[in-house]
């Protein structure tokens, strides 16, 4: 069974007016998946993470500043894109917590999958800053955590957000044991991701793709670049970064994914799984703005991970 986990506490990290990182991105989400068709999902809440969760990834100096800078009222502005309100520092930990609440329902065996539902998203908070609209690195920190708790000697991090996800890569470049890889518009914010950018170890692997490219150029990606060196890097868990503003209608890019190449995705992704990890699979939710867009791409990829 695939188990779903989210909070309400997730809709009370608010943004300014006319932000795309916006509360209403999670209530389209629990609208979709509140259709009878997702009946069978298990669903329970999100925990609230802990601390030393997040300094399996981030430095204790970010993690303690940004701790002390989470306002009691109004917003406090961290860059041009990322601010923090009164109910901000709940909803993050919330997110750490669900990912790492589902990483331990699919290692031991509870749940076959798992979608983890929150918001803000996390990929491109680095070890030592916040950035992009997120402020810790939800799926590394799963990883992370999966090492430590399960003894996981290789975890894959797979990402298809539209944007990269420096934060990740940033945290695991060094890492012989975690292999991340991204497909994602090139150029774009934040301007990493060459498929040059490789690591220590040759475990980052990203595949750019393109301003226009589609689902063709998406799947040709993930075959002949991202398929083979996940195969061949044999993971033990595979965790997935699920930004859906790849999607046609996201107004942040300019790639022109459909509902159905999230489900192709998932379902090799899934594939790869049941080879090498006993089908252990968790989804974190990254982007992903144009409400309608997002509630297509999530239904495609949660049915995917229910095996329909």
């Amino acid at each position: 069974m695939t188990l779903l986990l989210t909070h309400p506490a997730c809709l009370e990290h608010l943004t300014p007016p006319g932000h795309p990182e916006r509360p209403d991105r999670l209530r389209a989400v629990d609208q979709v998946l509140a259709e009878d068709r997702f009946n069978r999902l298990v669903r329970d809440e999100a925990p609230e993470g802990n601390l030393d969760l997040v300094t399996l990834c981030h430095n204790e100096h970010y993690v303690s500043e940004l701790r002390h800078i989470a306002p009691s009222s109004g917003l406090v502005y961290l860059d041009g894109d990322t601010s923090m309100s009164p109910g901000t520092w709940e909803a993050v930990m919330r997110g750490v917590g669900g990912a790492v609440a589902a990483t331990d329902a699919v290692m031991t065996g509870t749940h076959a999958n798992a979608f983890v539902a929150v918001r803000p998203p996390g990929h491109h908070a680095e070890i030592g800053k916040p950035m992009g609209f997120c402020f810790f690195d939800n799926a590394a920190i799963a990883a992370r955590h999966a090492q430590r708790k399960y003894g996981i000697a290789r975890t894959a991090v797979v990402d298809f957000d539209v944007h990269h996800g420096n934060g990740t890569q940033d945290i695991f470049w060094a890492d012989r044991t975690v292999m991340y890889c991204s497909t994602h518009q090139m150029p774009l914010f934040p301007g990493t991701g060459a498929s040059g950018e490789r690591g220590e170890h040759d475990t980052i692997v990203n595949a750019p793709l393109a301003p226009e490219d589609g689902g063709p150029k998406f799947r040709a990606a993930f075959e002949n670049v991202i398929l083979p060196q996940l195969k061949k890097f044999n993971p033990e868990l595979i965790i997935i970064s699920a930004g859906f503003d790849a999607h046609y209608r996201d107004p942040l890019a300019s790639l022109h994914l459909k509902a159905e190449d999230f489900g192709w995705v998932t379902h090799q992704l899934m594939d790869v799984a049941d080879s090498s990890a006993g089908g252990r699979v968790v989804s974190v939710l990254e982007g992903g703005y144009d409400l309608e867009g997002l509630k297509e791409s999530v239904a495609a990829h949660v049915t995917a991970l229910m095996g329909v």
